[in-house]
Protein backbone atom coordinates (compact mmCIF):
# COMPACT_ATOMS: atom_id res chain seq x y z
CA UNK A 1 0.00 0.00 0.00
CA UNK A 2 3.05 2.03 0.66
CA UNK A 3 4.62 1.70 -2.51
CA UNK A 4 1.37 2.06 -4.66
CA UNK A 5 0.91 5.47 -2.97
CA UNK A 6 4.89 6.29 -3.46
CA UNK A 7 4.15 5.60 -7.28
CA UNK A 8 0.87 6.96 -7.47
CA UNK A 9 2.13 10.27 -9.45
CA UNK A 10 2.90 7.89 -11.92
CA UNK A 11 -0.77 7.81 -12.77
CA UNK A 12 -1.92 10.95 -14.23
CA UNK A 13 1.40 10.84 -16.43
CA UNK A 14 0.26 7.12 -18.07
CA UNK A 15 -3.11 8.41 -18.42
CA UNK A 16 -2.46 11.86 -20.15
CA UNK A 17 -0.06 9.20 -22.41
CA UNK A 18 -2.84 7.41 -23.18
CA UNK A 19 -5.36 10.17 -23.64
CA UNK A 20 -2.56 11.57 -26.48
CA UNK A 21 -1.86 8.32 -27.82
CA UNK A 22 -5.53 7.61 -28.28
CA UNK A 23 -6.22 11.33 -29.63
CA UNK A 24 -3.56 10.49 -32.08
CA UNK A 25 -5.26 7.22 -33.46
CA UNK A 26 -8.90 8.30 -33.12
CA UNK A 27 -8.79 11.90 -34.93
CA UNK A 28 -7.80 12.09 -38.08
CA UNK A 29 -4.67 13.98 -39.14
CA UNK A 30 -3.82 14.80 -35.25
CA UNK A 31 -1.44 11.93 -35.45
CA UNK A 32 2.31 13.58 -36.51
CA UNK A 33 1.16 16.42 -34.05
CA UNK A 34 0.49 14.37 -31.03
CA UNK A 35 3.69 12.37 -31.88
CA UNK A 36 5.56 15.77 -32.18
CA UNK A 37 4.09 16.78 -28.85
CA UNK A 38 4.88 13.34 -27.20
CA UNK A 39 8.95 13.98 -28.76
CA UNK A 40 9.32 16.85 -27.06
CA UNK A 41 7.89 16.06 -23.67
CA UNK A 42 10.10 12.89 -23.64
CA UNK A 43 13.36 15.21 -24.77
CA UNK A 44 12.34 17.07 -21.26
CA UNK A 45 12.03 13.94 -18.92
CA UNK A 46 15.30 12.70 -20.43
CA UNK A 47 16.84 16.25 -19.91
CA UNK A 48 15.57 16.89 -16.76
CA UNK A 49 17.00 13.20 -15.35
CA UNK A 50 20.28 15.11 -15.00
CA UNK A 51 19.91 18.79 -14.90
CA UNK A 52 16.55 18.94 -13.28
CA UNK A 53 17.97 16.63 -10.49
CA UNK A 54 21.37 18.15 -10.05
CA UNK A 55 21.37 21.49 -11.22
CA UNK A 56 24.46 20.96 -13.58
CA UNK A 57 23.39 22.35 -17.51
CA UNK A 58 24.49 19.97 -20.00
CA UNK A 59 25.00 21.82 -23.50
CA UNK A 60 26.26 19.40 -25.39
CA UNK A 61 23.15 17.26 -24.39
CA UNK A 62 22.15 16.78 -28.11
CA UNK A 63 25.02 14.75 -29.03
CA UNK A 64 23.64 11.78 -26.95
CA UNK A 65 20.71 12.04 -29.19
CA UNK A 66 22.74 12.29 -31.96
CA UNK A 67 25.09 8.94 -31.54
CA UNK A 68 21.79 7.19 -31.09
CA UNK A 69 20.11 7.92 -34.16
CA UNK A 70 23.55 7.16 -35.88
CA UNK A 71 23.51 3.80 -33.45
CA UNK A 72 19.85 2.94 -35.44
CA UNK A 73 21.27 4.09 -38.77
CA UNK A 74 24.41 1.92 -38.59
CA UNK A 75 22.71 -1.14 -37.82
CA UNK A 76 20.26 -0.67 -40.08
CA UNK A 77 22.57 0.29 -42.47
CA UNK A 78 24.78 -2.61 -42.33
CA UNK A 79 23.02 -5.82 -41.34
CA UNK A 80 19.43 -5.28 -43.87
CA UNK A 81 20.82 -7.92 -45.97
CA UNK A 82 21.37 -10.51 -43.19
CA UNK A 83 17.84 -11.50 -42.54
CA UNK A 84 17.13 -10.45 -39.24
CA UNK A 85 13.55 -9.05 -39.68
CA UNK A 86 11.97 -6.99 -36.95
CA UNK A 87 15.01 -8.21 -34.67
CA UNK A 88 17.05 -5.12 -36.60
CA UNK A 89 15.00 -2.51 -34.54
CA UNK A 90 15.43 -3.88 -31.03
CA UNK A 91 19.01 -4.47 -32.43
CA UNK A 92 19.61 -0.55 -33.29
CA UNK A 93 18.12 0.25 -30.00
CA UNK A 94 20.63 -1.69 -28.07
CA UNK A 95 23.33 -0.14 -30.20
CA UNK A 96 21.94 3.19 -29.81
CA UNK A 97 22.00 3.41 -26.02
CA UNK A 98 25.81 1.79 -26.39
CA UNK A 99 27.01 4.47 -28.45
CA UNK A 100 25.35 7.14 -25.93
CA UNK A 101 26.70 4.92 -22.79
CA UNK A 102 30.09 5.37 -24.55
CA UNK A 103 30.08 9.07 -25.32
CA UNK A 104 28.56 10.12 -22.16
CA UNK A 105 31.53 8.08 -19.87
CA UNK A 106 34.35 9.93 -22.06
CA UNK A 107 32.21 13.07 -21.71
CA UNK A 108 31.71 12.40 -17.97
CA UNK A 109 34.72 11.74 -17.20
CA UNK A 110 36.00 14.65 -17.87
CA UNK A 111 33.27 17.03 -17.60
CA UNK A 112 31.86 15.63 -13.91
CA UNK A 113 34.64 17.16 -12.11
CA UNK A 114 33.78 20.69 -13.04
CA UNK A 115 30.83 22.26 -11.41
CA UNK A 116 28.23 25.03 -12.10
CA UNK A 117 29.33 27.13 -15.44
CA UNK A 118 32.15 25.86 -15.63
CA UNK A 119 30.76 22.19 -16.56
CA UNK A 120 28.26 24.22 -18.61
CA UNK A 121 31.53 25.55 -20.98
CA UNK A 122 32.86 22.32 -21.11
CA UNK A 123 29.65 20.55 -22.46
CA UNK A 124 29.15 23.48 -24.72
CA UNK A 125 31.18 21.84 -27.54
CA UNK A 126 30.66 18.43 -27.13
CA UNK A 127 28.30 18.62 -29.86
CA UNK A 128 29.89 20.71 -32.38
CA UNK A 129 33.59 18.87 -31.65
CA UNK A 130 32.15 15.36 -31.84
CA UNK A 131 30.11 16.51 -35.26
CA UNK A 132 33.52 17.51 -36.66
CA UNK A 133 35.19 14.55 -35.57
CA UNK A 134 32.49 12.33 -37.69
CA UNK A 135 33.16 14.86 -40.99
CA UNK A 136 36.73 15.71 -40.28
CA UNK A 137 37.71 11.58 -40.17
CA UNK A 138 35.01 10.73 -42.34
CA UNK A 139 33.42 8.43 -39.62
CA UNK A 140 30.12 6.83 -40.84
CA UNK A 141 30.47 8.47 -44.17
CA UNK A 142 31.34 11.72 -42.74
CA UNK A 143 29.60 14.85 -43.63
CA UNK A 144 27.44 12.40 -46.47
CA UNK A 145 26.30 10.80 -43.48
CA UNK A 146 24.05 7.48 -44.03
CA UNK A 147 20.96 7.32 -46.21
CA UNK A 148 19.42 3.92 -45.13
CA UNK A 149 15.75 4.16 -46.70
CA UNK A 150 16.88 1.36 -49.04
CA UNK A 151 18.33 -0.93 -46.58
CA UNK A 152 14.66 -0.14 -44.67
CA UNK A 153 12.92 -1.23 -47.83
CA UNK A 154 15.12 -4.56 -48.21
CA UNK A 155 14.46 -5.42 -44.52
CA UNK A 156 10.90 -4.92 -44.28
CA UNK A 157 9.82 -4.18 -47.38
CA UNK A 158 8.33 -1.06 -48.99
CA UNK A 159 4.70 -1.23 -47.25
CA UNK A 160 6.59 -2.26 -43.77
CA UNK A 161 9.22 0.36 -44.30
CA UNK A 162 6.47 2.76 -44.47
CA UNK A 163 4.47 1.74 -41.83
CA UNK A 164 7.60 1.99 -39.51
CA UNK A 165 8.89 5.07 -40.27
CA UNK A 166 4.92 6.74 -40.37
CA UNK A 167 3.47 5.11 -37.02
CA UNK A 168 5.37 2.61 -35.03
CA UNK A 169 8.78 5.09 -34.94
CA UNK A 170 6.49 7.79 -33.12
CA UNK A 171 5.07 4.41 -30.87
CA UNK A 172 8.69 4.17 -30.02
CA UNK A 173 8.75 7.58 -28.96
CA UNK A 174 6.01 6.99 -26.83
CA UNK A 175 7.37 4.06 -24.87
CA UNK A 176 10.83 6.29 -24.37
CA UNK A 177 8.63 8.98 -22.82
CA UNK A 178 6.70 6.27 -20.53
CA UNK A 179 10.50 4.72 -19.84
CA UNK A 180 11.79 8.15 -19.00
CA UNK A 181 8.90 8.53 -16.23
CA UNK A 182 8.87 5.48 -15.00
CA UNK A 183 12.82 6.00 -14.16
CA UNK A 184 11.92 10.00 -13.37
CA UNK A 185 9.83 8.08 -10.66
CA UNK A 186 11.60 5.52 -9.06
CA UNK A 187 15.25 7.35 -9.06
CA UNK A 188 12.46 10.39 -7.30
CA UNK A 189 11.44 7.44 -4.69
CA UNK A 190 15.03 6.05 -3.67
CA UNK A 191 18.07 6.71 -2.52
CA UNK A 192 19.16 8.16 -5.94
CA UNK A 193 16.87 10.82 -6.09
CA UNK A 194 17.61 12.03 -2.01
CA UNK A 195 21.34 11.91 -3.02
CA UNK A 196 20.80 14.12 -6.10
CA UNK A 197 18.90 16.38 -4.20
CA UNK A 198 20.89 16.85 -1.69
CA UNK A 199 23.79 17.27 -4.64
CA UNK A 200 21.70 20.39 -5.91
CA UNK A 201 20.96 22.07 -2.97
CA UNK A 202 24.34 21.70 -1.71
CA UNK A 203 26.79 19.52 -3.08
CA UNK A 204 30.21 20.45 -0.33
CA UNK A 205 27.65 19.61 2.49
CA UNK A 206 26.36 16.27 0.64
CA UNK A 207 29.89 15.48 0.82
CA UNK A 208 30.64 15.91 3.94
CA UNK A 209 27.57 13.58 4.95
CA UNK A 210 29.07 11.06 2.94
CA UNK A 211 27.14 10.60 -0.29
CA UNK A 212 29.24 9.56 -3.07
CA UNK A 213 28.21 12.67 -5.08
CA UNK A 214 30.52 11.41 -8.57
CA UNK A 215 28.62 8.09 -8.20
CA UNK A 216 25.73 9.39 -8.30
CA UNK A 217 26.60 11.69 -11.05
CA UNK A 218 27.43 9.49 -13.11
CA UNK A 219 24.38 7.24 -12.62
CA UNK A 220 22.22 10.22 -13.81
CA UNK A 221 24.20 11.28 -16.76
CA UNK A 222 24.34 8.09 -18.36
CA UNK A 223 20.54 7.70 -17.26
CA UNK A 224 19.96 10.68 -18.84
CA UNK A 225 22.45 10.11 -22.16
CA UNK A 226 20.71 6.39 -22.75
CA UNK A 227 16.78 8.09 -22.79
CA UNK A 228 18.64 10.76 -25.15
CA UNK A 229 20.17 8.08 -27.48
CA UNK A 230 17.07 6.03 -27.75
CA UNK A 231 14.89 9.28 -28.49
CA UNK A 232 17.78 10.04 -31.39
CA UNK A 233 17.32 6.23 -32.56
CA UNK A 234 13.38 6.62 -32.83
CA UNK A 235 12.49 9.86 -33.62
CA UNK A 236 15.22 11.25 -36.06
CA UNK A 237 16.79 8.02 -37.40
CA UNK A 238 13.65 5.46 -38.06
CA UNK A 239 11.12 8.32 -38.96
CA UNK A 240 13.42 10.16 -41.01
CA UNK A 241 15.53 6.74 -42.55
CA UNK A 242 18.33 9.00 -42.91
CA UNK A 243 21.43 10.80 -40.61
CA UNK A 244 23.57 13.82 -41.51
CA UNK A 245 25.73 15.83 -38.74
CA UNK A 246 24.98 19.05 -39.69
CA UNK A 247 21.61 18.02 -38.52
CA UNK A 248 21.56 15.63 -35.61
CA UNK A 249 24.18 17.68 -33.77
CA UNK A 250 22.41 21.22 -33.96
CA UNK A 251 22.19 23.02 -30.34
CA UNK A 252 18.86 23.89 -30.90
CA UNK A 253 17.53 20.88 -29.79
CA UNK A 254 19.75 21.28 -26.27
CA UNK A 255 18.26 24.98 -25.74
CA UNK A 256 14.76 23.60 -26.13
CA UNK A 257 14.99 20.86 -23.74
CA UNK A 258 16.49 22.98 -21.72
CA UNK A 259 13.29 26.02 -22.11
CA UNK A 260 10.85 22.69 -21.16
CA UNK A 261 12.93 21.64 -18.16
CA UNK A 262 12.02 25.71 -16.38
CA UNK A 263 8.85 26.25 -18.14
CA UNK A 264 7.56 23.02 -16.50
CA UNK A 265 9.66 22.64 -13.19
CA UNK A 266 13.40 21.25 -13.09
CA UNK A 267 13.91 18.04 -10.61
CA UNK A 268 9.92 17.12 -10.70
CA UNK A 269 8.06 14.12 -12.75
CA UNK A 270 5.12 16.11 -14.44
CA UNK A 271 7.20 19.78 -14.86
CA UNK A 272 8.97 18.57 -18.38
CA UNK A 273 5.94 16.61 -19.81
CA UNK A 274 3.90 20.05 -19.21
CA UNK A 275 6.62 21.82 -20.14
CA UNK A 276 6.89 20.27 -23.18
CA UNK A 277 3.16 20.24 -24.35
CA UNK A 278 3.11 24.09 -23.49
CA UNK A 279 6.28 24.36 -25.70
CA UNK A 280 5.22 22.00 -28.81
CA UNK A 281 1.80 23.25 -28.93
CA UNK A 282 2.68 26.92 -28.47
CA UNK A 283 5.40 26.51 -31.02
CA UNK A 284 3.08 24.40 -33.66
CA UNK A 285 0.19 26.71 -33.47
CA UNK A 286 2.20 30.06 -33.60
CA UNK A 287 3.98 28.69 -37.01
CA UNK A 288 0.94 28.15 -38.30
CA UNK A 289 -1.07 31.45 -37.20
CA UNK A 290 1.97 34.64 -37.65
CA UNK A 291 4.24 32.11 -40.13
CA UNK A 292 7.57 33.81 -39.74
CA UNK A 293 7.43 35.88 -36.19
CA UNK A 294 6.74 32.88 -34.26
CA UNK A 295 9.84 33.21 -32.68
CA UNK A 296 9.62 36.92 -32.02
CA UNK A 297 6.34 36.22 -30.56
CA UNK A 298 7.20 33.21 -28.48
CA UNK A 299 10.13 34.73 -26.84
CA UNK A 300 8.89 37.01 -24.60
CA UNK A 301 6.09 34.55 -23.78
CA UNK A 302 8.61 32.01 -22.41
CA UNK A 303 10.40 34.46 -20.72
CA UNK A 304 7.16 35.84 -18.87
CA UNK A 305 6.31 32.30 -17.65
CA UNK A 306 9.70 31.69 -16.16
CA UNK A 307 9.63 35.34 -14.17
CA UNK A 308 5.70 34.55 -12.63
CA UNK A 309 6.75 30.88 -12.40
CA UNK A 310 10.36 30.05 -11.54
CA UNK A 311 9.45 27.18 -9.70
CA UNK A 312 8.13 25.81 -13.15
CA UNK A 313 4.00 26.00 -13.70
CA UNK A 314 3.44 22.22 -11.87
CA UNK A 315 5.88 23.90 -9.04
CA UNK A 316 3.08 26.63 -8.86
CA UNK A 317 -0.12 24.39 -8.95
CA UNK A 318 1.78 21.77 -6.01
CA UNK A 319 1.88 24.57 -4.01
CA UNK A 320 -1.91 25.33 -4.55
CA UNK A 321 -2.95 21.93 -4.46
CA UNK A 322 -1.19 21.53 -0.90
CA UNK A 323 -2.96 19.74 1.82
CA UNK A 324 -5.78 18.97 -0.45
CA UNK A 325 -6.56 15.13 -2.26
CA UNK A 326 -4.57 16.46 -5.42
CA UNK A 327 -1.56 16.71 -3.76
CA UNK A 328 -0.64 12.86 -3.90
CA UNK A 329 -0.64 13.05 -7.20
CA UNK A 330 1.38 16.16 -8.36
CA UNK A 331 5.43 15.44 -8.06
Amino acid sequence: MGAARKYAPLLPVLGLYAALFAIGLLVPGKWQLIAQLVFYCALGQAFNLFMGMTGYVDFGYVAFMGVGAYGMAVTVSSLSDKGLGLWLIPLGLVHAAIFSILLSLAVGAVALRLRGAYFAIATIGVNEGFRFLIEGARLWNGSAGIIFSRNMKEAFGREGAIEISTFWADVLVFAVAVLAAVMTMVYLCSKVGYALTALREDEDAAKVMGINVTRYKIVAFITSAVLAGLLGACAWALKLTYVYPADVFEIHYTVEAIIIVLLGGAGTLLGPIVGGLIYAASKYYLAVTVPGLQLLIFAPIILTIIVLFPEGTVGMVKRRCRSTVLERFIH
